[in-house]
């Protein structure tokens, strides 16, 4: 593995556990008066187009942060949703 795919694993490690708090909080507590709900949409909007486009480019540090980070965003909005 070479420097610039650790530093993009790195990178995107740092983002997907960015999310890993609100995901949890949001499971446990089930609040989500407080979220964005455009927010959220535009968030799993991209990362599904960033996890397709890491597809393409069979880039792997972009296909993991983003097929990780889409569960989280899809598990938050979804509960957003369900709990408006």
């Amino acid at each position: 593995m070479n420097f610039i795919t650790i530093l993009g694993l790195v990178a995107a490690s740092c983002t997907t556990i960015a999310f890993l708090p609100q995901a949890i909080k949001t499971i446990r507590t089930k609040h989500t008066k407080d979220l964005s709900l455009g927010m959220y949409t535009l968030i799993t909007v991209g990362t599904i187009l960033w996890f397709m486009y890491g597809l393409f480019k069979n880039d792997l540090p972009i296909i993991l942060a983003n097929g990780i980070t889409l569960s989280f965003a899809i598990t938050i909005l979804t509960l957003k949703i369900k709990y408006k």
